[in-house]
């Protein structure tokens, strides 16, 4: 197969397919909406491609034929049809307030006008600019209009630590999207993306016609690579790479349908020939791990997680559920699904490595409140499990905990709670990106912590105490048989119970037991 361009980047169909990049056929998706239904909303995590899917769709209806040679949509598309299309993106810039995004609404109204050729009535407030633009459009062409949003949330999510200017911009969005209900009969195709999925009340009241295809089978590799499209469009680029890394580090998204691979990741990662959390450096959440924090989020169910379809749907200014924040951002995808009754029920999980470890990363530091010294306290734990160094680890998980400024801990109502211990130090561990469990269950119950490294098993438990050790964390895992799981992989196994006292918050007891096979 002839090499091509890698696509970093570039988010302009036209630009892609003229310019013998590399493409995923995504027509095939594009063709299918239309043909189902007009008014479509789609929540992606960012850099997944919801833009250039966007651009794809503008490109199909003004009917530039030249640029779908070779694909899906060339030889099942009409191509003597061409619609007006209006263009809305909040992509570029961040706005501070509701005046800067009126301004912002009028500037691509006026954009719009100008490129479809047609003038609209003086004196109009935003609405009236807008509603005049699609029936005008709808006039000067003869054909019915196609609206594509695209970052249609980005202005709230820019403002979502300071909720009085957030609800400024919900509304003056509001405002805007009102628009498309009501000039229905003047409209072909209707297509709005983002990160986040605002419930319909709060900022698409009254368009209850819109689609909703962010959890729909079909739809679940609409932006992102398969693994067919990795082997059948990138083969080039994949010699001397490790397919199973790369599927370990990169793939595992998934909407209740095929999986898919993070496309900015994968371009990154060809183009490198390295592995690194590149999506996670472009944008470190550190709103979601100050919510993460502040709600005393335990951070060993971030593997496994249960949540019903209301409660990842409830995401807006004056309510976030952290487990739709961190669905809807991409820091969990779904691992399953099953009816409970007339009530849908989904597990998530880290859908990859990348997301696992880095994000675990950013979450120690924050818990631990020194970024510096948790990185050199992850590098140093690292060695002591490579030498299998017991004492070395007891002495670190008392460092660990020691490295807590006391003002951090004053100051910080997560502090409080049984789980931030456990918290910390599996956060702490997982940011290393090994092969780790939590909640490993068993016939006899659910063991805190797996460490599969090195040739050896690592079994945790934890427990609060009232001040002194108490040997009740070790003496749990015998007592309840957690070993017997592990004994037909004929590994080494370290029983480690870690004890922290609820007044000196501070762990007080390390209790070992080493089985041998």
């Amino acid at each position: 197969m002839t090499r091509r361009a890698l696509p970093i980047g570039i988010q302009t169909f036209r630009k892609i397919r003229e310019g013998n990049f590399y493409y995923v056929d995504k027509t095939g998706f594009a063709l299918r909406l239309i043909a189902e239904g007009s008014h479509y909303f789609l929540s992606r995590p960012r850099r997944f491609g919801k833009s250039l899917f966007l651009d794809t769709l503008a490109e199909l209806f003004e009917g530039n034929a030249a640029l779908f040679a070779g694909l899906e949509a060339e030889r099942r598309w009409d191509w003597s049809q061409r619609f007006p299309v209006i263009r809305v993106s909040f992509a570029e810039g961040v706005l501070g307030s509701r005046q800067a995004l009126d301004r912002r609404i009028e500037d691509l109204i006026r954009i719009n006008r100008d490129a479809l050729g047609v003038s609209l009535y003086p004196d109009l407030d935003i609405p009236g600019q807008f509603g005049e633009l699609i029936r005008q459009a709808h006039a000067h062409f003869g054909e019915r209009v196609v609206v594509l949003v695209d970052e249609y949330d980005k202005p709230i999510l820019d403002n979502i630590t300071d909720p009085a200017t957030a609800r400024e911009m919900r509304d003056g969005l509001r405002n805007l999207y009102s628009v498309i209900k009501g000039q229905d009969a003047h409209i072909r195709f209707a297509f709005l993306t983002g990160v986040s999925k605002f419930s319909k009340v709060s900022l698409f009241s009254g368009l209850n016609n819109l689609r909703d295809i962010t959890v729909d089978a079909r739809y679940s590799a609409i932006c992102g690579y398969t693994e067919a499209d990795l082997d059948r469009v990138f083969a080039p680029e994949l010699e001397g790479l490790d397919r199973e890394q790369i599927r370990a580090w990169y793939n595992g998204y998934n909407w209740l349908g095929e999986a898919v691979y993070n496309p900015f990741d994968v371009l990154l990662m060809l183009d490198a020939r390295e592995f690194r959390p590149w999506w996670f450096e472009t944008g470190t959440p550190t709103f979601l791990v100050d919510v993460l924090t502040r709600d005393g989020f335990y951070t060993p169910r971030l593997s496994h997680l249960r949540a019903d379809e209301a409660l990842l749907s409830a995401f807006d200014v004056d309510h976030l559920a952290p487990e739709a924040l961190l669905w809807q951002t991409g820091y969990l995808t779904f691992t399953g699904s099953r009816q409970i009754g007339a009530r849908w029920e989904y597990s998530l999980g880290y859908p990859n490595l990348e997301v696992r470890t880095a994000l675990n990363d950013s979450l120690a530091k924050a818990l631990i409140g020194r970024p510096g010294q948790a990185s050199e306290l992850a590098s140093r734990l690292y060695d002591i499990l490579v030498a299998t160094d017991i004492q070395a680890l007891r002495q670190h998980i008392v460092s660990l905990f020691a490295a807590i400024p006391h003002q951090w801990h004053d100051g910080n109502e997560i502090a409080r709670f049984e789980g931030f211990y456990a918290s910390v130090f599996y956060s702490h561990l997982a940011a290393l990106g090994l092969d780790l469990a939590t909640e490993d269950a068993s016939s006899h119950g659910r063991l805190d912590l797996r460490l599969r490294f090195n040739g050896q098993l690592w079994l945790f438990e934890f427990k609060v105490v009232e001040l002194a050790l108490e040997g009740a964390a070790l003496q749990q895992i015998k007592d309840r048989r957690y070993p017997e799981k592990y004994r037909a992989e004929g590994l080494p196994m370290q029983l480690i119970g870690i004890e922290f006292s609820r007044q000196e918050r501070t762990p007080v007891g390390f209790e070992v037991e080493t089985l041998t096979p």
